[in-house]
């Protein structure tokens, strides 16, 4: 299904956030939320899905160097939560009516959505 809008042709994409993956093909994998977006925006999700992955990994080389490191437990989990809120605010504003609904049913505090 695709979904024309002025900034150009969107696109109905289906999102895993747990998997972190932006799909084409709502049977290809599990998901859990729909978008309308462009090109662009699907690029930027998974830039924000790279970019939580990439944490995910520095912090557990950086837990298991140095247990007792610089960075805090609650200072690389603020980092993780900042992305995750990224991804949310993105996949509120380009979702579906479903989409929008069952993120405002996850009491995030995140930019506006309560």
């Amino acid at each position: 299904m695709s979904h024309n809008d002025q900034e150009g042709q969107r696109k109905t994409y289906y999102v895993a956030v747990g998997a972190g993956q932006v799909l084409e093909d709502s049977e290809a994998a599990p998901y859990e939320l729909a978008i309308y977006a462009t090109e662009e925006e699907k690029d930027g999700l998974k830039a924000l899905f790279a970019e939580l992955s990439s944490m995910d990994e520095a912090s557990m080389v950086h837990f298991h160097r140095s247990p007792f490191g610089s960075a805090s437990l609650e200072e690389i989990n603020q980092g993780y939560e900042g992305i995750l809120k990224q991804i949310y605010t993105l996949v509120n504003r380009l979702g579906t009516e479903e989409t929008k609904r069952h993120i405002a049913t996850m009491n995030l505090n995140i930019g506006g959505l309560q």
